[in-house]
């Protein structure tokens, strides 16, 4: 039960990570699931979770990088297998070398072979944070082939260059020939291995499929089981696990491209559930490293032995000193290649050169590696600096990932995103897009049954969209969102004015009057504040839920359906005089400096007067009137949908989504108000 309960607590706080992100998108997830993951370890919960480097490979990593091969474009990693080389072969055995001798120089209590195994440790990169961070910035897609190739291969090479380096510090034997030789059977055996039992597992599917065993649930079963079944055999027979499962994800795509008769339901079950593993595990992978974090730094802070101080220096000098021989590979790798001419070679890129630097973040594998070195030699002796090796390799995690996070959305920033950013009309834009994104969302819903209602929806907001184009594109954003809320101020105040004459002279009964008061207050709230906009409608549909749930028990619910069309009927006879109340106001402080704004404004009031005339005389029918706001509700959804990915991509900045926000929450109020009544 308790262990149930300590994965229940993760998932929760994995699903917490993306709520938080949403509100401040310019921070990764990773960062935060790992914020999140120390906060939880600090707490005295007593969630501990012992770091099992061979089941954290199998659980998480298999899966991962086998949806990886799966998904990675193969041509593009062809033509790029030469620069994948240079960094997944090349610049890890670089780094072992060079980070190793850096190392046992700064300090001296870690001994070669040990500073060699913390340097290979921290050469491979990180594929799934390079995914989460790309997912923020739009990278050069050649950029984004060649560091999913480099972070595909370089996990089994640094891997490898680790466990040899681990293996000397505990005998103190080293032989470079050996290494060498077991490197490469290591490297291609595994790749082999994976292959091979890929395709096999591929000829069983179709045998079964043509024994007539259909059954997709069965089909995905052997789908999640394939990379851990790989994982588990190469491993059996000493070879890479992780780049079997690469090759094993690898065919299975080839195997899915050349697919005569796919079964449509198998691909549409598939695509969800490794959606929502790859989400968990992400997650997982992430707020793990956080949990271990604490424990690590309580050991190396609470020994007397480390100077705290000089222990964070470390880790800064060897994080910078990883990003420096990184970039000076990448740029003398280039340089050499453009030099000699060799066919297809460019001019070296130093732009393009700092974002492949600064995407070289290292994660799971790095701290998973880690926690596998042994405890003594093999005389007994304690493994030197152990628990200091640890800290180093969490700390350089961190520290990497917050410098990708900080420095590669400015380093990656284009031209182009750069003009955008000092165009002055962003917001009319952005809405345009959102509108856009809503008649999309409207044309997918279209069916025979609710094609008048959408065409409906569709027509509106092409009307929008045309006043939106019209409006002067010198104007600056705030200016008319300022001129927007004035004027709708303007035209909720004639409502509100002619509202309290009609109740002063009588003319009015107060059940209706208090209705439209109400309605005039939750606009007001749509205007200024979203939150309390929020807070109004939340209102509303929890008193909505609650008078049908109290009319289950009245004796005469006909009767009280009756009295409720009427009053329903006096509602609306009562907003269409206030609304042309308003649209008369407007009218009447028209000027060629807001036409377009108010005109907009004015349309949005004719099609709740039309609407209501039509209800009123019931030339509308029920079915109609909830197709149109089932598909307005998808509609709205979609531009929110649209306003937050401009936002996360920094197309948009927090002042203009906001304003666009306010804009959708006026028009969702109009909905809410009607279907309220």
């Amino acid at each position: 039960m308790e262990f149930f309960l300590v994965i229940l607590a993760l998932l929760i706080l994995i699903g917490a990570s993306n709520i938080i992100n949403h509100f401040i998108p310019f921070v990764p997830v990773p960062l935060i699931q790992i914020a999140l993951g120390v906060v939880i370890a600090l707490l005295p919960l007593g969630i501990h979770i012992q770091m099992e480097t061979e089941l954290f490979l199998l659980l998480f990593i298999a899966p991962l990088l086998f949806n990886d091969g799966k998904n990675v474009p193969r041509t593009a990693l062809w033509n790029l297998r030469t620069p994948i080389l240079m960094l997944a072969l090349g610049l890890v055995f670089v780094t072992v070398w060079a980070g190793g001798y850096l190392i046992n120089w700064m300090i001296p209590s870690i001994h070669l072979p040990a500073a060699f195994a913390l340097a290979a440790i921290l050469s491979p990169t990180d594929v799934v944070a390079v995914s989460a961070l790309a997912s923020r910035v739009k990278l050069p897609k050649s950029i984004m082939h060649l560091l999913e190739g480099e972070g595909l291969m370089n996990d089994a090479s640094g891997l490898v260059a680790f466990k040899f380096a681990v293996a000397a510090t505990v005998t103190g034997v080293f032989s470079l020939v050996d290494a060498t030789f077991s490197f490469i059977l290591i490297a291609i055996g595994g790749f082999v291995g994976g292959a091979v039992l890929s395709f096999i597992i591929i000829r069983l599917r179709v045998i079964l499929r043509r024994l007539g065993m259909e059954d997709v649930t069965m089909h995905m079963l052997i789908q999640i089981l394939t990379p851990f079944i790989i994982f588990l055999v190469v491993e059996h027979f000493h070879l890479s696990g992780i780049l079997a499962v690469v090759a094993g994800g690898i065919v299975h795509a080839i195997e899915r491209d050349r697919e005569l008769s796919p079964t449509i339901e198998l691909q549409v079950v598939s695509k969800s559930t490794w959606s929502v593993i790859l989400y968990v595990l992400n997650g997982l992978v992430f707020v793990l490293l956080g949990l271990q974090i604490p424990s690590v730094a309580k050991t190396i802070f609470g020994d007397p032995a480390f100077h705290n101080g000089i222990v964070i220096f470390y880790i800064f000098v060897i994080t910078l000193f990883l990003f420096v021989l990184r970039y000076i590979w990448i740029t003398a790798a280039w340089s050499i290649g453009w030099m000699t001419k060799k066919p297809g070679a460019q001019k070296p890129d130093f732009k393009a050169a700092g974002i492949i630097t600064i995407s070289g973040v290292r994660g799971a594998v790095t701290l998973a590696g880690s926690f596998s070195i042994p405890y003594v030699l093999a005389d007994g002796s304690p493994f030197p600096e152990r628990s200091l090796i640890i800290f180093i390799a969490a700390g350089v995690i961190l520290l990497s990932l917050i410098i990708a996070s900080v420095f590669l959305p400015i380093v990656a920033r284009t031209e182009e995103e750069e003009v955008v950013d000092k165009q002055a009309d962003k917001l009319r834009l952005a809405t345009i897009h959102a509108h856009q994104a809503a008649i999309k969302i409207v044309e997918s819903q279209m069916t025979d049954e609710n094609r008048e209602a959408a065409m409906s929806i569709i027509s509106r907001y092409h009307t929008k969209i045309n006043a939106l184009c019209y409006i002067e594109q010198d104007k600056n954003s705030n200016a008319i969102g300022e001129e927007e809320k004035d004027l709708r101020f303007k035209a909720l105040e004639a409502e509100r004015t002619f509202l309290d004459q009609l109740i002063k002279d009588e003319k009015v009964d107060r059940e209706s009057a208090y209705i439209c008061l109400e309605y005039i207050q939750r606009m007001e709230g749509a205007v200024t504040n979203r939150m309390k906009f929020r807070l109004y409608r939340s209102m509303t549909l929890f008193r909505r839920s609650m008078l049908k749930t109290f009319k289950l028990f009245f004796p005469n619910r006909k009767e009280i359906r009756r009295i409720n069309l009427e009053r329903l009927e006096k509602v609306k006879d009562l907003k269409i005089r206030m609304y042309k109340v308003a649209i008369q106001e407007i009218q009447a402080g028209i000027t060629p400096e807001n036409h377009e704004t108010s005109s907009m404004i004015i349309e949005e009031y004719k099609i709740l007067i039309m609407r209501y005339k039509r209800e009123n005389k019931g030339r509308t029918p029920s079915k109609m009137l909830n197709y149109e706001r089932e598909l307005f509700y998808k509609a709205i959804q979609a531009e929110r949908d649209e306003v937050q990915l401009m936002f996360e991509n920094r197309k948009i900045t927090r002042d203009v989504a906001n304003k666009i926000r306010q804009q959708i929450n006026l028009r969702e109020a109009l909905t809410i108000n009607e279907k309220s009544h």
